[in-house]
């Protein structure tokens, strides 16, 4: 088995530069699937680096899903908190684009909503 790679913080920030126009203005076109799922991965990545542990999980589909944040370890089933969105919902949250009350954004379990203290990861708002 291949092991996952850990985020290099210059090659995160460019690939969500990458997609920044396709995230500031909705009629852009939409990135090449390669760039997308890489502006996913990394910054997903990223946030299970600078937040370590495995008491939430941050669905991403079909990019991608990583545990993170100190606490109780999911290790079979359905995990207790959960954060999943759609590929371009998360990575408006991530630049800082848009909040935590996204209606495309899924939370379950009470620490779900913990990722909003590591956001945002790389920021377009500014």
């Amino acid at each position: 088995m291949m092991a996952r790679r850990t985020a290099d913080p210059a090659e995160t920030r460019a690939a969500v530069l990458a997609v920044g126009e396709w995230l500031r203005d909705g009629s852009a076109p939409e990135p090449a699937r390669d760039e997308l799922a890489a502006a996913v991965r990394l910054t997903a990545r990223t946030l299970a680096a600078v937040a370590p542990g495995a008491s939430v999980e941050v669905r991403v589909p079909p990019f991608v899903a990583v545990q993170c944040i100190e606490g109780p370890r999911h290790t079979r089933g359905t995990p207790a908190n959960v954060v999943e969105t759609d590929p371009r919902t998360w990575l408006l949250l991530v630049t800082g684009l848009i909040g935590m009350d996204a209606p495309a954004l899924h939370l379950s379990g009470s620490r779900a909503a913990e990722i909003s203290q590591w956001l945002p990861l790389v920021d377009l708002a500014s």
